[in-house]
C-alpha cells in the first residue's frame, strides 16, 4: 500500500522461550522471515527492529533500537524516528496467527484515519504491537519515554486513537487467535501444531 511503512520488533530477549523465538521456525521458515514477507505483502519497505547483528543471515534490513532498556515503546518511537512514510504498521516478531487479510484492513483503516494511531481492542485491552502509528506520534511517545514510562499503552495516552473492536476483527479471525503471540515452548509447539495442520487443509 503506497505510503505505508512496515516494522517487525524483534529485540525481545526470549528469556521464557529459552531461544530466540525470532529464528524458530514454522512450517521449515524462520519466524522473523515469516512475519517479515506478511507485512510486505501490504506495506513497504519493512525493516526489522533489534538485534540487528542476528538478524544479517536471513538477509532482512534491520535495525538497532536507539532507546535501548525502553522496551517495545522505544522500539515503536524507533520505527517512527526511521520512517519516512505517514503511516506505520508495527507488528512483533511472535504473533504465528496474523493473516494478509487482516493486515490489508488494519493499513486501509490507518491510512484514512484522522488519528495517531490505529489499535485493535481485545477483551483484555489494547493490542499495541499489532497496530498502525502516524510518524507525527513520535514526539509524545518519546516524551512519556524520557518521563520514565515503560507500558507502551500509557505511552500512548498523548496520542488519539482509533479503536479496531473485537466484533470488526474476528471477521479475519473468528478462533480470536491474531494476536496470540508465542512466549514459551508450550506456545511455540502449540502455533506450530495448528498452522501446520491449516496449511495442510489449504488454510494460512
Amino acid at each position: 500500500m503506497t505510503g505505508l511503512a512496515g516494522f517487525v520488533l524483534a529485540g525481545g530477549a526470549s528469556s521464557r522461550m529459552g531461544s530466540a523465538k525470532a529464528l524458530l521456525e514454522i512450517g521449515g521458515v524462520p519466524l522473523l522471515l515469516r512475519t517479515v514477507r506478511l507485512v510486505e505483502s501490504v506495506a513497504e519497505p519493512v525493516t526489522v527492529i533489534g538485534n540487528a547483528g542476528a538478524y544479517e543471515s536471513l538477509g532482512l534490513r534491520a535495525i538497532d533500537d536507539d532507546l535501548p532498556g525502553a522496551g517495545p515503546l522505544g522500539a515503536i518511537a524507533t520505527a517512527l524516528h526511521a520512517s519516512s512514510a505517514q503511516w506505520n504498521l508495527v507488528v512483533a516478531c511472535d504473533l504465528p496467527h496474523l493473516t494478509r487479510e487482516w493486515l490489508e484492513y488494519l493499513a486501509g483503516r490507518a491510512v484514512a484515519s484522522p488519528a495517531d494511531a490505529v489499535l485493535p481492542m481485545n477483551t483484555r485491552g489494547a493490542e499495541p504491537l499489532c497496530a498502525a502509528y502516524h510518524k507525527r506520534g513520535e514526539t509524545a511517545i518519546r516524551a512519556a519515554i524520557e518521563r520514565g514510562v515503560r507500558k507502551v499503552t500509557d505511552g500512548l495516552k498523548e496520542l488519539r486513537i482509533e479503536t479496531i473492536e473485537p466484533a470488526e476483527w474476528k471477521a479475519f479471525d473468528s478462533d480470536g487467535l491474531l494476536f496470540k503471540n508465542m512466549n514459551s515452548p508450550e506456545d511455540y509447539e502449540e502455533a506450530k501444531a495448528r498452522l501446520d495442520a491449516g496449511a495442510r487443509s489449504g488454510h494460512r
